[in-house]
């Protein structure tokens, strides 16, 4: 049995709907669980929806209107009947959300988030599951709900595992022995049934949660570049395929902030020792990156870019030293407004953090941190990762840049830097 996962990019239009239905036909012959995102850029476009709803913005049904004409177009250009189901079946879809926005804002922004962002998932796979039909692929659709159980973080849920793999091997296991099954990456719910999310990008963790109580014989996860590069091609004109990855190294690579895999995505799998390949959804009979258990080093220098950071230096006001409870009180206080830590630095007087610049969060988080601290921060750094680095990487990705704040250990280089022009 193996598990594929199509993101956002493989179907955000109906060519990539269509190109989806070639990949699932030719491996049509294996048990196969299909997760997909919302299509194309349409979370951002909820998010936006989202927060227009919670601030009372006039522009929110139009918001609405924008994402049921995108998704009108594409299920327009996949069926000729206008009288196909799956029309009704993604309208009634949006009803969910127009349901919500005819009330005022009454629940927390995290919950309301996950009730209609979720939307997107299930929209997407509502087309998917049509269109494969459509093409003689027989698949059930099925919630993801009903399988991944969370607790009651919203944006952030924790998966109760025992839960969630009583119910896929009870449920879902079946279901794979006689045909496809689809359903919906980044989605879960509570015990009490309401929606939650797993995270920005959550789909890919969907896929190796789905896998590991499966016991998948692996994963392939669909992307628009050829497979893991040694970085971003958009930060450089010139990058390479990694071939071949340990688990290890994929793990420090989505923890220090590689966008190609969601970090969560490697431990579940490499628990159950199951590959993980990243393929392109274009070229789809390259071998692409294999992740696996392996002892093999990581053959090429990667880099990682993380853009909009905000460097925090926080001291005690009275000068004293930094120890273990104020780092307790520091780390407690990140944790209650949701800020990851992505670089950070201690001395005898000071502790310095870089965390991405989210906004609000960011600015509550310095409010509350002076109630104790003097605190200091700098806006639009540029945080910048190498693994297995040397000298010359390192001057590579320094050119008109300036060191704010480094760290090194035996492979890994982090440069806090500020552009000069």
């Amino acid at each position: 049995m193996q598990v594929f996962k199509f993101g956002g990019a493989s179907v955000k239009d109906a060519e990539g709907v269509i190109n989806l239905g070639h990949i699932v036909a030719t491996h049509r012959a294996n048990k196969l669980l299909i997760v997909v995102s919302a299509m194309g850029k349409t979370t951002n476009l909820l998010e936006q929806l989202t927060l227009s709803y919670f601030e009372q913005r006039e522009n929110t049904f139009d918001l609405l209107e924008q994402a049921k004409q995108y998704h009108g177009n594409i299920i327009r250009a996949l069926f000729d009947d206008i009288h196909h189901p799956v029309f009704n079946e993604v309208s009634n879809r949006f009803v969910e959300i127009e349901w919500i926005l005819e009330e005022a804002p009454a629940d927390p922004y995290d919950y309301l988030y996950d009730q209609i962002v979720s939307v997107g998932e299930l929209v997407s796979t509502t087309i998917v599951s049509h269109y494969l039909n459509h093409i003689s692929l027989p698949n059930t659709w099925v919630d993801a709900r009903d399988y991944i159980a969370t607790d009651n973080t919203h944006r952030e849920g924790k998966v109760d595992w025992q839960i969630t793999e009583a119910r896929v091997q009870r449920d879902l296991q079946p279901l794979l022995d006689n045909q496809l099954v689809v359903t919906q990456g980044f989605i879960g719910s509570t015990s009490e049934n309401f929606t939650t999310t797993l995270g920005r990008e959550g789909s890919d963790y969907s896929a190796a949660i789905f896998a590991a109580c499966l016991n998948a014989e692996s994963v392939t996860i669909w992307k628009d570049v050829p497979g893991v590069l040694n970085a971003d091609p958009k930060w450089f004109d010139k990058t390479e395929l990694i071939a071949e990855l340990s688990y290890l190294d994929a793990i420090e690579l989505t923890y220090y902030g590689a966008t190609v895999i969601h970090p969560k995505t490697i431990k579940p799998l490499q628990n159950k020792n199951i590959p993980l390949y990243v393929k392109s959804f274009v070229d789809i009979e390259d071998s692409g990156t294999q992740i696996r258990d392996t002892k093999g080093a990581l053959p090429i220098p990667s880099f990682i870019f993380k853009v909009n950071q905000v460097l925090i230096s926080i001291l005690p006001k009275d000068f004293s030293f930094i120890v273990e409870d104020n780092l307790s009180d520091i780390f407690r206080r990140f944790h209650q407004h949701k800020i990851k830590v992505n670089m950070m630095h201690n001395s005898a007087v000071s502790f310095s953090v870089s965390v991405d610049d989210t906004g609000d969060n960011v600015n509550m988080l310095l409010h509350d941190l002076k109630t104790r601290y003097e605190v200091q921060h700098q806006n639009g750094l540029e945080l910048i990762t190498i693994r297995h680095y040397n000298q010359q990487t390192v001057d590579r990705v320094l050119v008109d840049k300036a060191i704010i704040m480094e760290l090194k250990d035996s492979y890994t280089c982090q440069l806090l830097v500020r552009k000069l022009r």
